[in-house]
């Protein structure tokens, strides 16, 4: 029988400790135990579910050890849309936030994170501190919580997926008053790959859709691009 001691830090202090003496974050454990069962078990895991700062939900911020089920109308539609769509409900009620999105190769959530220009409170070995989401990818430190400002209007798609099969298109908008400026964030997940950008909203939504070619989704796929253009017409002017 394997034994792993599992450890519930509820301060931050307590958190670090248990990164500086090398317990693995476990998030909602749905995606590791292949992992382990494979690759071999570690000596003590750690869970952020006793841990204020990982568990808040409110509006404006997640945190990272909330289970995806209990995302609700205090969260942006595109961010509240994508965690009801992770898996079944027996996987959204251990599933959760920082799990998805540092932890899986899919990251059904992070379209919406991006839409939403969200930021990363993240804790390292030398205390807590704010980054974007690319570094919260890239590095993968552990993500305590997401926090942002509210868009205007958002929403959400993901397609049909069959199991096994490529990962389903999904696509995700946000329109925002940036000073007095709308302007329309999009982001996708077309495979593995993710693209996002944001443009000024023009009046025309042709013009809007325009600006959207020359950005970094210019090489969308078609069906991407029928979602996008239903999105923008969607959102408020």
């Amino acid at each position: 029988m394997v034994t792993v001691h599992l450890r519930l830090p509820t301060s931050v202090p307590e958190a670090r400790e248990c990164l500086s003496e090398g317990a693995v974050p476990i998030g909602g454990a749905t995606l590791l135990w292949a992992t382990w069962q494979r690759d071999g078990f570690p000596q003590q895991a750690m869970s952020l579910r006793e841990l204020p700062e990982a568990n808040v939900l409110e509006r404006g911020r997640v945190g990272a050890a909330v289970v995806l089920h209990r995302m609700d109308g205090r969260m942006p539609d595109a961010l509240r849309l994508a965690a009801s769509q992770v898996g079944t409900g027996a996987v959204r009620r251990s599933a959760t936030v920082g799990g998805n999105v540092v932890g899986s190769t899919l990251r059904c959530l992070l379209p919406a994170a991006l839409v939403l220009d969200a930021r990363a409170t993240v804790l390292e070995a030398d205390g807590v501190r704010e980054t974007d989401l690319a570094e919260l990818i890239a590095k993968r430190p552990l993500l305590l919580s997401l926090g942002w400002r509210d868009p205007i209007a958002s929403a959400f798609f993901k397609g049909a997926g069959e199991a096994g099969g490529a990962p389903p298109l999904v696509v995700a908008s946000a329109l925002h008053d940036d000073d007095g400026t709308a302007v329309l964030r999009v982001a996708l997940r077309d495979g593995h790959e993710f693209l996002a950008a944001s443009v000024p909203r023009a009046a025309d939504t042709a013009r809007t859709l325009g600006a959207l070619r020359d950005s970094a989704l210019a090489d969308a796929p078609p069906a991407a691009w029928d979602v996008i253009r239903s999105q923008a017409e969607s959102l408020p002017t």
